[in-house]
């Protein structure tokens, strides 16, 4: 990894603040997607995520991501405020996913993979020179697309398995603690308690992916990266993940990215857009804000154009 960083400190770096590109949108035409910002959260007690009052578990700083020399993420400063869902929308191959991986250092474990910026979390960059990669994907847990539970292990082994990875010791009492705390805040306790040693390969697509929701909430992270974590799933079990997501955001801050708009207005608080201007240039952050006044009242023509269906 490129470019390491010492400790950040709000004396030291300013707030991640949105640099605008491309045109505001037009006022004379019809702007925004009222249907979708109907379907947003209230926005009474939410600041702008910039707010320099407001806690921040991580941001961004001038964030840019790259494999080899083709650079796809270019430059993205952005604030994650604490106990809150952010959704990063935006068309395909935007680098959307390589932001979120990035977050975590997961997007290093490609052959050629690097990034150059500042990832802080809890002030603290998770690239400089002293800091543990594993530690940061404990604190910053991730999950992914399509559900990856060890098939072969138990519905409990599966739980396990982060603390046991993280040498965490404990005995059967404080085990089975872990394991149904985790399975009752991923809602699926009820589902499996009467057959914790049954492979987890033999639960349904949605039960997997709250499985391994569950496992990644084992080790107590700070942030929860999601990585279209419905994608995969029918209508049934994506409804049963987004009521989860909203329970969450009381214990950890939440990072996902969707394709899925009406997803993304109903799960999140804030908004984040990542665009392209043109094929095989890198994604850029055009907005981001309130997720009701990001698709009721976009500022950028080209967020306009998406929420909207015009393109992406």
């Amino acid at each position: 990894m490129t470019d390491p960083h010492s400790s950040g400190s709000d004396e030291a770096v300013a707030e991640p603040q949105l640099e605008a590109r491309g045109a505001p949108a037009q006022s004379s035409m019809p702007v925004g997607n009222a249907t979708l910002a109907s379907e947003a959260p209230a926005t009474s007690a939410l600041a702008d995520p910039n707010d320099p009052s407001l806690v921040h578990p991580m941001r961004t700083l001038d964030l840019s991501c790259y494999f080899g020399s083709h650079k796809v993420v270019e430059g993205i400063s952005l604030a994650f405020p604490a106990n809150t869902v952010t959704a990063l929308i935006g068309p395909s191959g935007c680098g959307k996913s390589t932001f979120l991986r990035s977050l975590n250092r997961m997007h290093e474990l490609v052959p050629g993979a690097r990034a150059e910026g500042t990832v802080l979390l809890h002030d603290q960059d998770v690239y400089g020179k002293d800091a543990d990669p594993v530690a940061v994907r404990r604190a910053v847990g991730m999950v992914f697309q399509r559900p990856n539970p060890f098939p072969t292990k138990s519905i409990a082994d599966n739980i396990w398995a982060g603390p046991k990875f993280n040498r965490v010791k404990g005995g059967k009492a404080e085990r089975d603690d872990v394991v149904e705390r985790t399975l009752r805040g991923a809602g699926l306790w009820d589902e499996v308690k009467n057959r914790l040693t049954a492979p987890a390969g033999g639960l349904s697509g949605g039960q997997q992916q709250r499985l391994c929701i569950a496992r990644a909430l084992a080790v107590e992270p700070d942030v929860l990266l999601m990585d279209e974590p419905c994608s995969a799933l029918d209508p049934q079990s994506t409804l049963r993940i987004e009521d989860l997501i909203r329970e969450l955001k009381d214990r950890v801050t939440v990072i996902i990215v969707t394709h899925n708009m009406q997803q993304a207005a109903r799960v999140s608080d804030y908004t984040g857009v990542i665009t392209i201007e043109n094929e095989g240039e890198p994604g850029c952050l055009i907005e981001t804000g309130l997720t009701r006044d990001v698709f009721g009242n976009p500022k950028h023509s080209r967020t306009e154009a998406y929420v909207t269906g015009r393109f992406g």
